[in-house]
């Protein structure tokens, strides 16, 4: 079987647990190891690992990055997770079960500016990258051994020793021959992980595993399953690929597929953006609209520099309001041309809060862009807003400032606190 050490990257003997070149016990060995070329990369627990990297007094601390005591958690790290703390979970539970947890804000502007580094050392490993999210991508290494020197599984374990050097963050590799697979792969020896899976074998892995691993099955569709007795891969293995199709028409006929690990789908490298948005929670119940509009400005602003640094316009607004009781009120329109203007965005958004009832309460507000164009469409001005090229330059300048002296250098005088008078 084949294997290396993931430290030195020195041939390991088949069976060897420990490395005899470096004495390391990270040694992976697949008999398919140099043969599968899919891979799916995700940084582990990424906006922790950010935030211990820039602050070594965090090393040993349950780190959790998320909202205030009403909002959520965004990620934590894998010491927080010892306590039971997960993603997307309320804070005051995270909390409760991890009292002693440091907890800081999410900083997106320096995670998409870390992300943004990866991917483009990403793009050196092969021309064949589709992004997910942020923290993780997929790869295809397929004729790439050539101009690396070496099998897709030392290219991936090269790229991990260079992302712990010069990024400071570590990353957890799943190597396959499909997507779904590779996925899987990912998500078996975190943090800092490498797995492969191959064909030989694939059927007898998957199926002790949940259905809700698959792809596209989310609650709903898993209750739906499990009310027809289907809980686990194996008793879709079991069944006839037609029958699945009579009973859940083409979403059957997928399932029985990945049950029996194909996979189609290919490494797609242009995922177009359809939206950028920021929310906040509040942490008392707010109806006071001055503070409203304060919030919809200050978001707005974020939203706009994030569409300049990504290269983004958008021609569509939309407002998002939650109640007390988590009711949920969206209300969008369309703008006559594309912008990337704080300002212009705050300004639609303040007049589509203006028509919700007045002085009513709401626990979270959030602004967003859509209908997403090119950055050269932005802004170009036209004989009723001539002034917009003019203020594009201004805001583009602005960000120059923010990036070399701190986004709290510059801010809007509308977004600086109110002077007490004496």
């Amino acid at each position: 079987m084949p294997a290396f050490c993931r430290d030195c990257l020195a041939e390991s003997a088949q069976g060897l647990l420990v490395c005899g070149v470096c004495g390391s016990r990270r040694i992976i060995g697949h008999d398919e190891l140099h043969e599968v070329t899919i891979a799916h990369i995700d940084c582990d627990a990424f906006f922790a690992s950010v935030e211990k990297r820039d602050d070594p007094s965090l090393h040993d601390k349950p780190l959790i990055v998320g909202g205030g005591k009403r909002g959520v958690v965004s990620t934590c790290c894998y010491l927080a997770r010892r306590y039971g703390v997960r993603s997307a979970m309320p804070m005051f539970k995270a909390l409760k079960l991890c009292p002693h947890a440091v907890v800081l804000p999410p900083n997106m502007a320096k995670y998409s500016a870390v992300g943004h580094q990866i991917r483009s050392m990403m793009d050196d490993l092969s021309p064949v990258v589709q992004p997910v999210s942020i923290d993780e991508a997929f790869i295809d290494l397929t004729g790439t051994q050539a101009v690396h020197q070496a099998s897709p599984a030392l290219t991936l374990a090269r790229f991990a020793q260079t992302v712990q050097r010069d990024v400071g963050v570590t990353i957890s590799i799943g190597l396959s021959y499909n997507r779904f697979l590779a996925k899987i792969a990912s998500d078996l020896d975190k943090p800092n992980g490498f797995a492969v899976i191959g064909q030989q074998g694939v059927v007898d892995f998957l199926a002790p595993r949940p259905v809700g691993i698959l792809p596209g099955v989310g609650a709903v569709f898993q209750e739906r399953l499990r009310r027809d007795g289907i809980t686990l891969i194996a008793d879709l293995q079991k069944m006839d690929a037609g029958e699945l199709t009579r009973r859940y028409g083409e979403d059957g006929l997928r399932l029985s597929r990945l049950a029996h690990g194909i996979d189609k789908r290919p490494i797609v490298t242009e995922r177009e953006s359809k939206s950028v948005s920021a929310e906040t929670t509040f942490e008392r119940d707010v109806a006071s609209a001055e503070q409203l509009h304060h919030t919809i400005l200050a978001l707005s602003e974020k939203v706009a520099r994030r569409l300049r640094h990504d290269g983004y316009s958008g021609s569509s607004v939309t407002l998002k309001l939650k109640t007390p009781d988590f009711k949920l009120i969206t209300r969008s329109r369309a703008l006559p041309s594309p912008t990337q203007l704080g300002s212009k965005i705050a300004q639609i958004g303040r007049e589509l809060f203006d028509k919700e009832p007045k002085g009513k309460f709401y626990r979270l507000i959030g602004i967003g862009v859509s209908d997403l164009a090119g950055a050269d469409q932005a802004d170009l001005g036209d004989l009723v807003d001539t002034k917009a090229p003019q203020q594009a330059k201004l805001e583009k300048a602005l960000d120059g400032l923010r990036d070399r002296f701190g986004s709290a250098s510059i801010k809007r005088a509308a977004l600086m606190p109110p002077v007490k008078k004496s």
